[in-house]
C-alpha cells in the first residue's frame, strides 16, 4: 500500500514539476503516485549548487513497480523513494550494467583475487550491534560524519526497506566482519546496489570494487538481467568509480537508457 507521509513530516504540499525551472523536466513516475517536493539544500556532490528532491514514503511496494521507478530516475533511502529535481541540473544520472555483457578490467580482476580469502554470505538483512559498530567506524574514519552514527539512523537508512532486500556480509579468515552490502532485488529484472560500508583499516583490499564484482556475479548466477549502481554524477570524484564497470548505460534526462562509449 503506497501512501505519502513525507508531506505530513515536512508540512508541505506537492508542487507541480512544471513550476520548477530546469533544463529538462523530471521524468514522470510510472504510476499515479502523489509526490512531495522537499526544500532545497546544499548539494552533497557538486560545490556551490543547490539540490532538491521529490518523493514519497511507503510501507511496501511491488518489485515490478520499484524497478520501473528506478527506470524513471528514482532511488530509495530507507522507506523514502525519491527523485532529484534540481533546478537547471540533471547531473544525477542512474547507471546500470547489462549483466551478461560485463567484462572486468585488469585492476578489477586483481581486486577479486586480493579478496579470495574472504567468506561471503548472503541472507535477510539484520541490524546487529556488530554491524552498527562497523558502520559507525566507517562513517567516522571514511566520511568524518560521527553525528550520523546513531542506531536509529542506521536502521531507518539501511534496514527499513519497502522492497525485498538482500544483505551480503564479508568476513576474513578469523571471522571478523570487514564489510556489509545491501541490495534491492527485483528479480528477474534487476539487482540494485543500495549501500556498502566497510572497515577503513582494510583499504588495501579494495573492498568497494570487490563487493560490486561479487554482486554482479550474484546477479549473473541468478539470471538477473541488469545491475543498478545508483547515480553517476559527472564532476563528482566520489562517483567516478562507477563508470569503471563496463560496458554500462546511463539514463538520459529524456528517459532513455543509452550505452556509453569509453
Amino acid at each position: 500500500m503506497l501512501h505519502g507521509r513525507g508531506a505530513r513530516a515536512t508540512e508541505m504540499h506537492p508542487i507541480p514539476v512544471e513550476h520548477l525551472a530546469s533544463a529538462w523536466p523530471a521524468i514522470p513516475p510510472p504510476a499515479d503516485i502523489p509526490l512531495t517536493v522537499l526544500p532545497e539544500h546544499e548539494c552533497s556532490y557538486l560545490p556551490a549548487r543547490m539540490a532538491q528532491t521529490r518523493g514519497f514514503i511507503c510501507d511496501r511496494i511491488p518489485a515490478e513497480l520499484y524497478h520501473e521507478l528506478m527506470n524513471a530516475g528514482f532511488r530509495r533511502s530507507g522507506r523514502f523513494i525519491y527523485q532529484p529535481i534540481c533546478a537547471g541540473c540533471r547531473e544525477c544520472r542512474p547507471i546500470r550494467l547489462a549483466v551478461d555483457r560485463f567484462e572486468p578490467s585488469k585492476s578489477q580482476r586483481r581486486a577479486w583475487r586480493r579478496n579470495h580469502d574472504l567468506l561471503v554470505t548472503v541472507g535477510e538483512p539484520e541490524a546487529t550491534q556488530e554491524k552498527f559498530d562497523l558502520y559507525a567506524r566507517y562513517l567516522s574514519e571514511w566520511h568524518h560524519r560521527d553525528e550520523d552514527a546513531t542506531p536509529e539512523a542506521f536502521v531507518s537508512f539501511l534496514y527499513d526497506s519497502p522492497v525485498q532486500t538482500l544483505e551480503i556480509a564479508y568476513r576474513d579468515a578469523t571471522g571478523r566482519l570487514v564489510g556489509v552490502g545491501l541490495c534491492d532485488l527485483c528479480a528477474p529484472m534487476s539487482l540494485s546496489s543500495v549501500y556498502f560500508y566497510f572497515d577503513p583499516r582494510e583499504l588495501r583490499r579494495g573492498l568497494g570494487t570487490f563487493s560490486t564484482l561479487w554482486e554482479i556475479n550474484f546477479a549473473r548466477e541468478h539470471k538477473i538481467s541488469h545491475y543498478y549502481l545508483g547515480y553517476w554524477i559527472s564532476g563528482s570524484d566520489t562517483m567516478q568509480y562507477k563508470s569503471s564497470f563496463r560496458p554500462h548505460e546511463l539514463l538520459d534526462p529524456d528517459g532513455v537508457w543509452r550505452a556509453q562509449v569509453p
